[in-house]
């Protein structure tokens, strides 16, 4: 079988797409490389050009590689950006989700991958760890695009045949190598090597949360672990008539403050952070139950935080160089 993978140039696509090739799978890449990065693909990757937005494009790439299978990845992913740009996140991440499966649906393709987002709980209650049963509650307009995705997937499943799976990510980190690394900063690590490389102090938002530490605690997940979720996703696809949800993530909180003192070790920058207040709408916590992928997938992240922030470390100053001066 072939899998059409959406957005697989992208920082976490183009992870995926070698580890689903690496395993034996054809894989095709759709990419408009507005985001993306053609050289993070091999040469033995077929790359179209493109956007799920344009159906016609679509059904030529899903029956000239006679795709049977879709990951779809492809998506406008910036909490603060989501919050300016409403319609364009829905047109493109809610309309070209309906375009693609359209497509699928015409072409008979019968297994679909999505990507979805703990953006998709929100804010989620004061708990240990977020179920897949924990309320859906998104606060921006990028969780409430995931969120209509999924409905979306499931509802095409289940008229259509197909199977379908989405993945809820928890947050993402890290690089198999570092011309891989994510060039975005936008999440916490490269945020933080952003401003020790302009030589400021990193910052904390709060040290009153109701934590350990009273700073807030995440779950991060080594993006290579997060692409071997995928390829599991992709053959538990091959039982016909599945509707799965799961979570991605390691299952184990780290806290700002811990992160900081990984990150300090890593890159030897020990200056104390900078704290500021508490950012509205911030969870204290929000760490993943990761019981469900272990039990319907058979998998379990692999990577621990030090990896992950060595590994981010290493693509960022592959593209700074000016941050291990001095």
């Amino acid at each position: 079988m072939t899998w059409l993978i959406t957005g697989g140039a992208g920082y976490i696509g183009a992870h995926v797409a070698r580890v689903m090739a690496g395993a034996g799978e054809r894989v095709v890449v759709l990419d408009d490389v507005s985001s993306g990065v053609p050289d993070r693909l091999p040469a033995d990757i077929p790359l179209v050009r493109g956007t799920s937005l344009d159906g016609d494009l679509v059904r030529r790439v899903l029956a000239e590689h006679r795709v049977t299978g879709v990951v779809h990845l492809a998506a406008r992913k910036q909490v603060g950006e989501s919050v300016e740009q409403p319609l364009r996140y829905y047109r493109e991440n809610v309309g070209g989700l309906a375009t693609l499966l359209q497509e699928v649906v015409d072409a008979g393709v019968g297994r679909f991958v999505f990507s979805s987002s703990a953006a998709v709980y929100g804010n989620p209650p004061d708990a240990d760890l977020v179920t897949e049963d924990t309320p859906c509650a998104p606060v921006s307009p990028y969780g409430e695009t995931k969120l209509a995705g999924e409905w979306l997937v499931r509802a095409a499943g289940r008229a259509h045949g197909i199977t379908t799976t989405c993945l809820r990510y928890f947050n993402v980190a890290g690089a198999e190598r570092p011309e891989l690394a994510d060039t975005g900063v936008f999440n916490v690590i490269p945020m933080v090597f952003d401003r020790l490389t302009r030589d400021e102090a990193p910052r904390v938002f709060g040290t009153d949360h109701p934590t350990p530490d009273g700073t807030c605690v995440r779950d991060y997940i080594h993006v290579s672990d997060l692409a071997e979720a995928h390829l599991a996703a992709a053959r538990r696809a091959a039982e016909p008539g599945t509707d799965l949800t799961v979570n991605i993530g390691r299952g184990t909180g780290v806290s700002v403050r811990e992160l900081l003192a990984v990150i300090a070790e890593v890159t030897g920058d020990r200056r104390a952070p900078v704290v500021e207040p508490r950012r509205a709408g911030d969870a204290p916590r929000a760490v993943a139950d990761a019981g469900l992928a272990a039990k319907e997938l058979g998998f379990t992240a692999r990577r621990g935080v030090e990896e992950m922030v060595a590994s981010a470390w290493a693509g960022w100053c592959l593209r700074h160089p000016e941050a291990t001066r001095g």
